[in-house]
């Protein structure tokens, strides 16, 4: 049985490697999306105006509270529309479709961001303001005490959240199936439909899952102990 997972053209080694590949890049993608975007989220609920305020929180509040198939599915068909609506206002008449990459990487991306930016706000907030306002007191600058004090003892409070919203948008990624974006999950399916070995297939889907989540954990192990590295040294002298 194991035959049906070697490489070459009579076996789904080869399918199944490049859907793990697949996942990693969507996963990568989405994840460097919800970074970016959360950490704009982010600073618009601490910092921004109001209005800006009331629709960062709205943002939040809305995507974590919809399944992130729902997330998928609007993207992918009103995105259609939209862009198709757009397209006829300078006279295009064709269809419009989207990349199913683009769609896959986009919404999990949104999804992650929402969840990164509650993260990102939450250790902004545990920096101690006594700190800030000693560096300001100093005659600081903005970006100094952004780069020196709020930025390194933030990333070491967000870490051990932001390895969660990884796991998150990993696992996140077997949704995009739905749009036929041949990531993991989706060969696994082809998998088990063309050979009726659906242990086999799903087995092996979760086995290379649980190395790719095991493998993230460690790495952010160990960046989060190479964050704290000057805590415990302070703590030891």
């Amino acid at each position: 049985m194991l035959d049906l997972l070697r490489f070459g053209s009579d076996g789904w080694g080869d399918e199944i490697a490049r859907g793990a590949g697949m996942t990693l890049a969507v996963a990568s993608l989405a994840y460097l999306i919800g970074i970016l975007a959360g950490s704009g989220v982010a600073a618009a609920k601490l910092s921004g105006p109001a209005p800006v305020r009331w629709l960062a929180a709205a943002y939040t509040t809305i995507v974590r509270g919809v399944p992130a198939l729902l997330v998928i599915w609007l993207l992918f068909f009103g995105g259609s529309g939209l862009i198709g609506w757009v397209a006829s206002l300078f006279g295009y008449a064709g269809p419009v479709e989207l990349s199913s990459f683009a769609v896959g990487v986009t919404a999990v991306g949104i999804v992650s961001a929402a969840y990164a930016a509650e993260v990102i706000r939450g250790a902004v907030r545990a920096v101690p303001k006594g700190q800030l306002e000693a560096a300001r007191a100093l005659g600081m600058g903005r970006f100094l005490i952004l780069r020196r004090i709020l930025v390194p003892q933030a990333l070491r409070y967000a870490l051990p959240g932001l390895g969660n919203v990884w796991q998150m948008t990993l696992k996140d990624t077997t949704l995009v199936s739905v749009v036929s974006l041949a990531e993991l999950m989706r060969q696994a399916y082809l998998g088990m439909q063309s050979t009726r070995q659906p242990f086999l297939f799903y087995v092996t889907a979760a086995i290379l899952y649980m190395i790719m989540t095991t493998c993230s954990e460690a790495l952010f192990r160990a960046l989060s102990r190479r964050a704290e590295r000057g805590v415990r040294r302070a703590v030891t002298n």
